[in-house]
């Protein structure tokens, strides 16, 4: 397949094992990003998704399968620039400046000055050009990194926790950032665990639990996919167990909770169900949510 038509990222049986093949990280994922694509790259601790990145990125051999970058190996599309990532781990040259260690970078690719101030202005670094990288905050130094995964216009940004570290406004600032890239035509795969990041700015998420993807699909159409609503509301406290065991009775009750007198469900059929509490069983504080990313991410990884 030429290149000039394959996908930006292309996993296909993506295996990698541990331990003499008795511990199985990551097994069997298939995963197909086409270019211009916006993807939330989600999963709890253990998940296999930071191994899945590392493979994506050549930075480790799967065990079995294969890895594209716009049809070519991982490392070939990096070292040419078209592939590139902005990792948690991984350290900076701490005894250089700022403005430096992006000269140093921008050498590398033989680039304009121009576009390195572009980067910096970018990346929101000016103020900290002078300032050695080892002085610099962890929010900072991954700005840092950020300017630097960006310096060659690469095609693919591969982000892993990019806002690790940052505090809100740089945050807002980065997203801002991240949304003109997007706008420009990059493909962006990121993964991080601030759900809302991805509830706002992915037009896709993929989730993956226990080594393999559960969930694939628009990030509206995933957030919706648990159906219904759901409601919290207030027991009454004169008779709050009977009303308790009533609830968890009621047809189109699905998952109940209670914590004291709060209850919490959701429901196929919230206007009903709210009628429901409001009158037969006597609650009182009513909400009803809509569901959001965050239940659905919890429903798809428990065990």
């Amino acid at each position: 397949m030429s290149t000039n038509t394959a996908p930006a990222v292309e996993l296909s049986g993506l295996v990698k094992t541990f331990n003499r093949g008795t511990v199985r990280a990551v097994q069997g994922v298939d995963l197909t990003v086409q270019r211009g694509e916006i993807v939330a790259f989600l999963g709890p601790n253990g998940a296999g998704k930071t191994t899945t990145i590392d493979m994506l990125l050549g930075l480790t051999a799967p065990s079995a399968g294969t890895a594209r970058v716009l049809g070519e190996q991982p490392r070939k599309a990096a070292a040419t620039g078209r592939l590139s990532a902005v990792l948690q781990t991984g350290g900076l040259l701490t005894d250089v400046t700022v403005q430096e260690i992006i000269d140093l970078t921008a050498g590398l690719h033989s680039l304009s000055r121009e576009r390195v101030a572009q980067v910096m202005d970018a990346a929101d670094l000016n103020e900290l050009a002078r300032r050695k990288v080892g002085k610099c905050s962890g929010g900072e130094q991954q700005r840092v990194k950020f300017a630097m995964a960006i310096l060659s216009d690469p095609d693919v940004l591969v982000l892993d926790e990019p806002t690790a570290g940052m505090d809100v406004n740089a945050r807002r600032r980065f997203w801002d950032v991240m949304r003109a890239e997007a706008d420009a035509g990059r493909t962006i795969l990121f993964a991080t665990h601030y759900l809302e990041e991805a509830e706002q700015f992915a037009r896709r998420t993929v989730v993956m639990a226990r080594g393999e993807v559960v969930a694939d699909a628009p990030t509206q159409e995933l957030r919706a996919s648990l159906g219904g609503r759901v409601l919290h509301a207030s027991l009454p406290e004169a008779a709050a167990d009977q009303a308790w065991a009533a609830l968890q009775s009621l047809p189109g009750v699905v998952e109940p909770s209670r914590d004291g007198n709060r209850v919490s469900v959701r429901s196929t059929d919230s206007d009903d169900l709210a009628l429901t509490l409001l009158t037969t069983l006597a609650c009182t504080d009513l909400e009803i949510v809509a569901p959001t990313l965050e239940t659905a991410f919890a429903a798809l990884t428990q065990d």
